[in-house]
């Protein structure tokens, strides 16, 4: 299953980040908790440079909390501050507030002792398409200031948000990259729905995502669809037994693929099937490649 997704307005969103970044202190890169590393953008890096950054690792109420400790730890042997966040909730977002003055502390007391007047900690936030950051940014501000959607895209323009006193906030589109050179980034940004279903086969895609979840999270999705054996079947039987156990069928009893794919998608992201990690952080010990 090939994804490819560059949209034109992705490039316009690169030039516009790196632009931009002189104007602010402090990086948040919004990940999706679920997907640690294919939601992070690998240009990210050599566009933020040795700016400071925190990691906020949203939608953490619907990830393994188990997994969740993993990759906190993952990223603090990097260096990198992580705080889970919850942007319908609000949870890790006071939190997040405390790390945005610690990271900028020294700078503008520098700032302050040569005279300079206290002004405000700046910062950027970035992230892929739907990873929630607009909800984050309206939650963190307290108001609508950022234009929402369910679907990924939904933010074209840079603005700037007004927090609180202290901390003001440039939003920018999400942004991805022209190349997914793994398949597995790319179906695993697909199945959290970053890319917009209408350009691949959700069929497939929802087959594809129960095989993965019979391997990472059996129980659950027994559960879930009344499935009863799952080793060895691929994810195409897996979907048209939830099918049947779900009614999803049209004349002559043959189930309808495509009803039943949504109902799957719809769960998983919803949260309904449970809390699912699809990825787990690389084991020190080996060499192996990430486990996605």
């Amino acid at each position: 299953m090939i994804i490819q997704w560059f949209p034109g307005h992705m490039a316009k969103t690169r030039r516009l980040i790196s632009e931009n970044l002189k104007l602010v202190d402090v990086v948040i890169e919004l990940l999706d908790a679920r997907i640690p590393l294919s939601s992070r953008n690998p240009e990210i890096d050599s566009l933020v440079g040795h700016k400071p950054r925190v990691i906020a690792l949203n939608k953490s109420d619907l990830s393994d909390p188990t997994l969740n400790r993993e990759w906190a730890s993952y990223f603090a042997k990097q260096g990198i501050g992580v705080i889970y966040t919850n942007a319908i909730s609000g949870t890790g977002l006071n939190e997040l507030k405390g790390k945005l003055k610690e990271l900028t502390r020294s700078k503008l007391e520098s700032a302050q002792a040569r005279g300079r007047i206290q002004r405000p900690i700046k910062t950027m936030v970035v992230g892929i398409p739907n990873v929630g950051k607009s909800a984050f940014i309206n939650k963190l501000a307290g108001k609508a200031s950022a234009i929402t959607g369910d679907r990924p895209g939904v933010t074209r323009t840079k603005q700037w948000v007004r927090v609180n006193p202290e901390i003001q906030l440039l939003d920018t589109p999400g942004i991805l990259w022209p190349k997914f050179e793994d398949p597995e980034t790319g179906l695993n940004l697909a199945f959290t729905g970053a890319i917009k279903d209408e350009i691949m086969d959700t069929a497939e895609l929802a087959a594809k995502l129960l095989e993965k979840l019979a391997v990472l999270y059996p129980d659950k999705i027994k559960e879930r669809y009344k499935l009863e054996e799952l080793d060895g079947k691929i994810g195409l039987k897996l979907l048209e037994e939830a099918g049947r156990k779900r009614g999803c069928l049209v004349s002559g009893g043959e189930v309808d693929l495509y009803r039943i794919a949504s109902i799957v998608l719809d769960e998983f992201r919803g949260g309904r099937i449970g809390k699912i990690t699809l990825e787990k952080p690389q084991k020190e010990s080996t060499n192996e490649e990430n486990d996605h």
